[in-house]
This record gives C-alpha cells, structure tokens and sequence, in this order.
C-alpha cells in the first residue's frame, strides 16, 4: 500500500498525519497510532488459539476497515477471510482480493443485492450473505442468475442480541428448504453471534448467555439434519465469548474483530479468573494520539482529541499508561483532562485509548502504524465510510 500513498503531499498540508521514518513523536495530531508489536502479537495468539481449538476465524473487517490490517490477520493469525455488515464495505475487501468474504447481515434493498451478487466477480472467491426472512431468498437467486455467480447463504439466529435473526427452528428449516429449491444459491451454514453478552463484565454471566444460545443453535442443526440438510459451518463467537464458542463442540468459525485493538469498554470484561482481559489476555494497540494544546487552567489542560477524533458511545476514552491524569470531557474539537498535580505542559503528546474501536477508526483517514519510537507505515482506513 506504501507505493500508492503520495508521502510528499504530507509536506504541503494534506491530510497525512505522519510518513514512514518520521519520529513518532512528530505525528500530527489527533491521529490512530498502532503499536505494531502489540498489534501483531495479539493477532499471533489469535491464531495459534483458534488452530490449537480447531477453528476457523473469519476477522470482522467492520472493527478496522483496514485491508493492510486484514491481510495482518491472514498472514500471522491464520484468518480465513473476512466478515463485513455492508455491501460497500465488502466491496472494498473483494477488490483486494480477499476469496473469502461473508456480509454477516442482512442485505433486502434491490440495489444492494443486485451489487452483492456480483462480488463474487470481483473478489473470485465465495460470498455468503445472512438470512432471516425466506422472502429474502427469491431476490438474492434472482441477482446471481443474472450476473451468473454464486451465493452462500447463512441462516441467522437471533440467539439473543435481539436484533435481526429469526427465533425458532422452524423458520430456520423453511428457509434452508428454500435456500435449497434456488437456483444460484448454497445453503453454507449458521450465523449465531451472541453480540448482547460480549460486553458484559462477569465471565460467568456471560458464560449462561452463550449456553441458552448453543442449546437453541443445536437444535436447529439437529432439526436441519433430520431433514437431510447437513450444516458445514456455525459462525459466531466475539472478543468476549470467543472461549465459549470454541469449546462448545457447535461452532466452528470465529468471528473475532476488537481483540487485535482492544478499546476500553472490551478491557472492562473479566475474564475467568476475575482479571481484566486488557491486562494480561490482549494488549492495548489501538490509540489516539492526541496533543495537550492548552493549560490555561491550572488543575486541567486541553487536548485535541474531541467528539469528531473518536466514539464516546461506550464511554469516554482511558490516558495510557498514565493515573494522574484523567479524561473528563469532552466537545467537538477539545478533551478535558483533569491534571490537579499540574503535570502536563502544552504540546506534551498522550495516547487515549478510545471506549469504542470500531466507530472510532471510521472517523478517520489513516493508521500510523508505530515501531520503537518510529513511524513504520502509514495505512489508509480502506473501507471508512463504507456504511450502505
């Protein structure tokens, strides 16, 4: 990607917040600063736990938008492809090449379907899509007639997030009868992602969650079964209940994203010995870098990173590394930090871990990825805006 980024355009004032070889400490702020050794070892123990439980794992592309991150997760954690909620998001990864793509929402509006059904040309891999109406059905078959590919098709469940997915195994058998009777299109599996319980801070609350979900998944697979109809893949499982889904004898598709960034709000979780997952289980990688712009106040100094330089819908960002200060506000374009020691001095430089990853990478244009003290890479977030 470096070849395609005009580094030069930094110097005359576009909107490039840093270039490869720079000092870190010289990047424009508020920018997304990656560790990249933190980065890359917790997409490695990705990897190695998703091959010691034999899963796959299908990284959710909505957390980083990123195909440089993506292929990350390919090379050192053994990703299989990539999971997208939108069309145009998906489009982004097939037209870099990634075979294996699953839009694990529903897509109903003609115009998306018609655009969905020729990912496959694109990509020149499999695309899988979600279900939970069988009115769906007829409209995904007709597209890819039309542009001659193929479709997978994932049934949804609705195994407790209460959002889209249907809820008993009756609807999922018509659908898969359905699926069946299609022309164009192949009946690839299960979609159950608990996303109610990943936030939730008890290892053990989430732990009953995911088990009322496996009970409700087998039985429809049981179901389907009797019927004939042999479910290849149960895709779901998240940064909070990956553990759950792999030991569970049901699933065998991950569908990890925020582990590889990790926010505030997922490092809140406890993992099963009561821990804090973001202090031993994952790293932080994932920052804003924002600079202190005024201490005009002697017990609080003003940052740049406001609401247009991240997401607060899971709370406010946490200063890494740092318990003197503290971030307790924030408007458009200014943060408030709490310093009653006085601590800080304009122009001094701290990394906020935002409470939200995923909202927070899509306001913005680029990644600095970040290497002993120096600017490795500059990445662009590749799919940023891809909402439809």
């Amino acid at each position: 990607m470096k070849d395609l980024i005009d580094f030069d355009a930094y110097e005359v004032g576009f909107n490039i917040p840093a270039k490869p070889g720079m000092d870190a400490a010289d990047i424009q702020t508020p920018a997304l600063v990656l560790d990249l050794d933190a980065l890359e070892r917790n997409i490695k123990k990705m990897g190695d736990y998703a091959r010691a439980h034999g899963m796959r794992h299908r990284a959710h592309g909505k957390m980083h938008k990123s195909v440089d991150v993506l292929k990350l997760q390919m090379e050192l954690g053994g990703a299989v492809g990539v999971c997208c909620q939108k069309v145009s998001e998906a489009e982004v990864f097939a037209r870099a090449g990634i075979k294996e793509i699953l839009v694990s929402n529903q897509v109903r509006d003609p115009a998306k379907i018609d655009r969905l059904a020729q990912l496959p040309k694109l990509s020149g891999g499999e695309v899988i899509v979600c279900v939970d109406d069988v009115a769906n059905i007829a409209d995904l078959s007709a597209a890819a007639q039309q542009h001659g590919t193929s479709l997978g098709v994932f049934i949804e469940i609705d195994c407790g997030a209460g959002r889209c997915g249907v809820t008993t195994t009756e609807a999922v058998l018509a659908i898969a009868q359905a699926v069946r009777d299609a022309s164009n299109l192949s009946y690839r599996g299960i979609q159950a992602y608990q996303g109610a319980m990943q936030h939730m801070d008890n290892f053990e609350d989430r732990k009953v969650k995911i088990s009322a979900a496996v009970a409700q998944v087998t039985d429809a697979v049981e179901a389907l079964k009797v019927q004939g109809i042999a479910t290849e893949l149960v895709s779901g499982g998240g940064t909070g209940s990956y553990y759950f889904e792999s030991t569970s004898g049901l699933y065998n598709e991950l569908q990890c994203g925020s582990y590889a960034f990790m926010d505030a709000d997922y490092g809140r979780i406890l993992d099963a010995e009561g821990k804090r997952i973001d202090a031993g289980e994952w790293e932080n990688a994932f920052f804003i870098l924002t600079s202190v712009m005024s201490h005009a106040k002697a017990d609080k100094a003003i940052c740049d990173a406001g609401l247009k330089a991240q997401s607060i819908d899971s709370g406010l960002p946490q200063i890494y590394g740092r318990d003197d200060v503290q971030y307790v506000k924030c408007s458009d374009e200014h943060g408030v930090i709490a310093d009653p020691k006085g601590v800080l001095k304009v122009n001094d430089k701290l990394r906020l871990v935002p409470g939200h990853c995923d909202p927070t990478a899509n306001i913005h244009d680029w990644y600095v990825g970040v290497r002993n003290g120096k600017v490795e890479c500059v990445w662009p977030v590749s799919a940023r805006g891809r909402a439809y």
